[in-house]
């Protein structure tokens, strides 16, 4: 164990231990340590599909075309694409969501997800195809996926897997599609494996605190402790204020999964023949052109554009950048739709 590792433990236990004596602060009741979840919570705004109650909202004319914002982790939340509200403006229905077990979505057992094996993943795609159903409001509404990062690598799943349900597909450097790329990406975009050997040490602390597999409030806390600027992906500009909560069940049981059974994000893509707007930056060494255009190899019609000055979040969340560059090229292509 590293002194780095050594000093984390150690602030956790003295926060543990201040928690314990704060009088009505308990560690392990709603919101004394992460925000609430929406089954915790009724003023959060959510949707119940599939068994599961998930933080969602929209915006813009109920039928208007409509793009689904999908966050990144897995485990991430949808609080850093909100820029994309803007998109509501144009005169779009946007939505978004926090995917089950991630953001302020119910959680759910470990085992809810590594019992499904290699089918992990389509509880995430059915979520999806629920989430769309629950917003669509007639047939003739346009339906156009907006994904970034595992996002990205989610909607191309699900595009791949119903070709006719989708009209438009937007995604923002997604880490990989195959599954030897989703690792090759990991290795070089991060200083450790976020789903590896540091974030075991972590977990493993859980024994000592709670004794119990499913703590979620610990375990996501520990996991948004282990979020750090990544010089790599040139996320060094990114605002931890930009998100709500992490999920850190559901990462590592999806890439538990998807490195036992070798996921392939890109089956049945060669069957979905629209085009396929990428948007890939230029501060994250581990994408450069030619990783670009390997992953996106994968769709049949694609435009390629890379936004100068910003890291891997940035294509969004950097003002600038999403004003003068994401954002025009997003309305040029879902004009039409």
């Amino acid at each position: 164990m590293t002194i780095k590792q050594s000093s984390f433990i150690l602030a956790i236990i003295a926060m543990l231990a201040y928690s314990c004596s704060t009088k009505d602060k308990y560690i392990n009741e709603p919101g004394n340590l992460v925000p609430k979840t929406a089954d915790e919570d009724q003023s959060i705004p959510s949707i119940r599909v599939n068994g599961s109650l998930l933080h969602s909202e929209a915006f813009g004319p109920e039928n208007a075309p409509l793009i689904v914002a999908i966050h990144g982790g897995p485990g991430g939340d949808y609080r850093y694409l909100l820029n994309c509200r803007e998109l509501a403006v144009k005169g779009y229905r946007v939505v978004f969501y926090d995917q089950r077990g991630s953001g302020l979505s119910q959680r759910f057992p470990r085992k809810s997800f590594t019992s499904l094996g290699e089918k992990a993943v389509d509880l995430m795609y059915d979520e999806l195809g629920a989430v769309i159903a629950y917003y669509k409001k007639n047939p003739q509404q346009k339906v156009i996926l907006l994904g970034h990062s595992w996002g990205g690598m989610l909607a191309s799943g699900y595009v791949g897997r119903n070709p006719e349900l989708v009209d438009g597909l937007i995604v923002c450097e997604p880490g990989g599609l195959k599954w030897a790329d989703v690792e090759d990406y990991v290795k070089r975009s991060r200083s450790f494996n976020i789903w590896g050997e540091a974030l075991n040490n972590v977990t493993y602390l859980d024994q000592f605190i709670t004794g119990k597999e499913d703590q979620h409030a610990i375990l996501d806390y520990k996991m948004a402790m282990l979020s750090s600027r990544n010089e790599i992906t040139g996320e060094a500009d990114f605002d931890p204020g930009s998100s709500w909560r992490d999920g850190a069940i559901i990462s590592g049981a999806l890439y538990e999964t998807g490195e036992k059974y070798k996921t392939d994000f890109s089956k049945g893509l060669n069957r979905f023949n629209k085009p396929v707007l990428f948007f890939f930056s230029e501060k994250n060494k581990a994408y450069p052109d030619s990783w670009a255009g390997k992953i996106t190899a994968a769709y049949n019609t694609v435009e390629k554009i890379k936004v100068a000055g910003v890291g891997h979040d940035g294509i969004i969340t950097n003002t600038q950048a999403w004003q003068q560059i994401t954002l025009p090229a997003i309305l040029e292509y879902v004009k039409n739709f």
